[in-house]
């Protein structure tokens, strides 16, 4: 059973750092995309990050970019969101998803692409 569980998220104020991290068990996934979405009360789940299969090619939100780093470790079978400067508008409870089709370009940034999803950690930031 396939099972990804995200943590460090908590509450942090405007301009601080995050380190979020997304542990995947049941099925390895370095040869496969994940990204990060976020959901914030009342909105829509939206598009955050994803990373390549290789790690070699990111894709952001522009809401994030410039702020946010994604980055995966291969071995652990881990993906990591780095958040700097944050701002209150970046409260959300944050999922992983990985998918298990394969994409030898550009990782796919649609929700409807990604098969597996955490339960998310909350981040909130306070102005």
């Amino acid at each position: 059973q396939v099972q990804l569980v995200e943590s460090g998220g908590g509450l942090m104020q405007t301009g601080g750092s995050l380190r979020l991290s997304c542990a995947a068990s049941g099925r390895n996934f370095s040869s496969y995309p994940m990204g990060w979405f976020r959901q914030g009360l009342g909105k829509e789940r939206e598009f955050v990050a994803s990373i390549s299969w290789s790690g070699g090619i990111s894709l952001y939100a522009e809401s994030v970019k410039g702020r946010f780093t994604i980055s995966r470790d291969h071995a652990n079978n881990m993906v990591f969101l780095q958040m700097n400067s944050l701002k209150p508008e970046d409260t959300a409870v944050y999922h992983c998803a990985a998918t298990d089709i394969f994409y030898d370009r550009s990782p796919p940034t649609a929700q409807n692409e990604y098969t597996y999803w955490g339960q998310g950690t909350q981040v909130t930031v306070s102005s």
